[in-house]
């Protein structure tokens, strides 16, 4: 087994690993950095049939066996961090750290399920091209939407290739998971919360409440960042996992 430190990132909805490539570019020496494409997103698009955040969590951890990791620290995007919350129900020995970027372990409201069922009628009449030119703009900060246009344009590209399929399975996926702030309760590993005062995806006064949870909480709360901070604040959120990398593991 791999004795190194390890960091393990995981992207979110119709994006793939290439969203942590700037992000990680000038992490210090000493960490092993794993990136992979969730199933059915980037490369990892071959007889995908369950999309569910726990099925995606079986395939985390067969990712971490095979590259002989006994534990990591989980760096996770959005529906990264859901399913790195089914990884740690599960596999809580494998987990060293948490931090969950733009993330949530509440479940879906009304309106959110409502929401994403008509994403889904969407994509279904009008398919992920156009699903996407709608889509991402709005999860940038309203002061960041004109001036981050090659970034928008970055992560549609990313999203128009991800297969129909895999857009209405995660769409699907994410409308059904549960409530998982027990595994916060009961975390024997510490979290760091990275949020946006302008992410329309995951609103700050539904995370406050849930920075109370883990014995051992962070939080990075930024003004003018909306769900994008690896991109919008990459300066701030970088320094952020690099210093909660360092106390993770004594570094």
């Amino acid at each position: 087994m791999s004795s190194q430190p390890t960091i393990l990132f995981l992207h979110g909805f119709a994006e793939s690993r290439e969203v942590w490539t700037e992000f990680t570019r000038d992490f210090p020496d000493g960490y092993r950095l794993l990136t992979l494409n969730l199933p059915g997103h980037g490369t990892n698009v071959h007889d995908i049939r369950d999309y569910s955040m726990e099925a995606q969590a079986r395939y985390v951890a067969e990712q971490l066996r095979q590259k002989n990791v006994e534990r990591a620290l989980l760096v996770c995007h959005s529906m990264g961090g859901y399913v790195a919350l089914a990884f740690a129900e599960r596999y809580p020995e494998m987990v060293a750290g948490l931090v969950l970027f733009h993330s949530t372990a509440l479940p879906d409201t009304a309106e959110k399920k409502a929401s994403r069922d008509k994403n889904m009628d969407f994509v279904r009449r009008h398919g992920v091209e156009k699903f996407m030119e709608s889509f991402i703009r709005p999860l940038f900060a309203p002061a960041n939407r004109e001036c981050m246009l090659e970034q928008r344009e970055f992560l549609e590209e990313i999203g128009k290739t991800t297969p129909e399929a895999t857009v209405l399975g995660a769409l699907e996926a994410m409308k059904n998971r549960p409530d998982r702030t027990k595994v916060l309760k009961e975390a024997r590993f510490p979290v760091l919360f990275i949020a946006g005062k302008d992410d329309v995806a995951v609103p700050t006064e539904s995370l406050l409440p849930q920075l109370a949870l883990p014995a051992q909480s962070h939080a990075l709360l930024l003004s003018d960042v909306g769900h994008l901070g690896y991109f919008e604040e990459p300066e701030l959120t970088r320094r952020a996992v690099v210093d909660f990398a360092g106390a993770v593991f004594g570094q």
